[in-house]
C-alpha cells in the first residue's frame, strides 16, 4: 500500500490570513503517515513567504524525507540578491530513484489575460509493488487555452514514457545514457483549475491515449459519484461561486487496476485548497 497527499496549500496562507507553515504539516500528519506528499504554491524568499525559504521550512517539519524541488518562476528578487521561487514540492520518504522538472507550455492565450510560467515536478519511486512515477503539477489559472496546452503537455509526457518502454533493451549499463527505471504505472496530481468533464479534464483523460492514458482516479474509486469540493468551501471572498472540484489525482498503467480510494479532507481552513489523499492497495 501506498498513500500520497496532494495539497495547494496557498504558500500557508490560510482563511484566518495567518501564514502557518506549521499548522499545513499538522493537518498533513494528522491525516497519514504518508509515503509521499505533493504541495502546489510553494515560495521562496518573497513577499507571500515572509521572504523566507520554504522549502527548507516545510521540510524541516518532515525529516527523513528527499525532498524534490521544482521552481515554475525563478528570477533574480526586486529586494535582494537572493532569487524569488514559486513552484511545486514533492517530499518522499520511500527511495526517489530519480527526479524530473518540466517547464509546461506558456503560449499566447487565446484572450488578453494576466499570467505566469508553470511547471511539473515529477520523481519515481520504489514500492513494495514495483517503481512508480509520482507528478504534480499546478495549471494555468486565467487562460483556458494555456491549461490545454498544459495538459496535453503532461498526456505527451507519459506516451514518451509508453513510447520508451523497451529502451533498456539496448541502453548502455552504466553512464549518463544507462537505462533507469520509469515505468508507466504514474499517479498525476496537483491542482489542475480545471472543473469535471471541462476541456482540460477531457484532454488529460482522453479515451483515445489508449493503455497508456490517465484516468481519474476518483471515478474508479468511487464510480458515479460526484467529485467533492476541493476548493472555496471556506473562502468565500476569492472564491465567489462557492465550494467546487480543481484538485484531482489520475492514474495510468497497472494502477488503474489496483484497489484505489480518493479522500478529501474538508475541515481544514489552512489554505483556500482541500488536501486531498490517495490510497493505492
Amino acid at each position: 500500500m501506498i498513500q500520497i497527499l496532494s495539497w495547494n496549500i496557498q504558500c500557508g496562507l490560510g482563511i484566518d490570513g495567518r501564514t502557518d507553515l506549521e499548522r499545513i504539516a499538522s493537518v498533513i500528519k494528522e491525516m497519514a503517515d504518508f509515503e509521499v506528499i505533493c504541495l502546489q504554491e510553494i515560495s521562496r524568499f518573497d513577499d507571500l513567504s515572509g521572504c523566507a525559504d520554504q522549502v527548507q521550512k516545510i521540510s524541516s517539519y518532515f525529516p527523513g524525507y528527499e525532498v524534490c524541488f521544482g521552481a515554475a518562476i525563478d528570477r533574480l528578487s526586486s529586494v535582494n540578491s537572493t532569487r524569488y521561487q514559486f513552484g511545486n514540492l514533492i517530499l518522499s520518504r520511500v527511495p526517489v530513484i530519480q527526479s524530473f522538472r518540466y517547464q509546461l507550455p506558456q503560449p499566447r492565450p487565446g484572450t488578453v489575460c494576466k499570467h505566469m510560467p508553470r511547471q511539473a515536478s515529477e520523481i519515481v519511486v520504489s514500492t513494495g509493488n514495483g517503481p512508480l512515477r509520482v507528478t504534480t503539477t499546478h495549471l494555468e489559472y486565467h487562460s483556458e487555452s494555456q491549461r490545454i496546452e498544459q495538459a496535453r503537455k503532461l498526456t505527451d509526457i507519459q506516451f514518451e514514457v509508453y513510447s520508451n518502454r523497451d529502451y533498456s533493451s539496448h541502453a548502455p549499463e552504466s553512464g549518463p545514457y544507462a537505462a533507469v527505471e520509469r515505468p508507466i504505472d504514474s499517479v498525476l496530481c496537483g491542482d489542475f483549475n480545471s472543473a469535471p468533464r471541462d476541456n482540460v479534464y477531457e484532454t488529460l483523460v482522453a479515451p483515445n491515449n489508449g493503455e497508456w492514458g490517465y484516468q481519474d482516479a476518483w471515478v474508479l474509486a468511487h464510480q458515479n459519484q460526484f467529485h467533492p469540493a476541493t476548493c472555496g468551501i471556506f473562502d468565500h471572498k476569492q472564491w465567489p461561486e462557492g465550494p467546487h472540484c480543481r484538485d484531482y489525482f489520475f492514474v495510468a498503467g497497472s494502477i488503474a487496476t489496483r484497489k484505489l480510494n480518493v479522500i478529501v479532507q474538508s475541515e481544514t481552513d489552512a489554505s483556500d485548497h482541500q488536501p486531498i489523499m490517495l490510497t493505492v492497495s
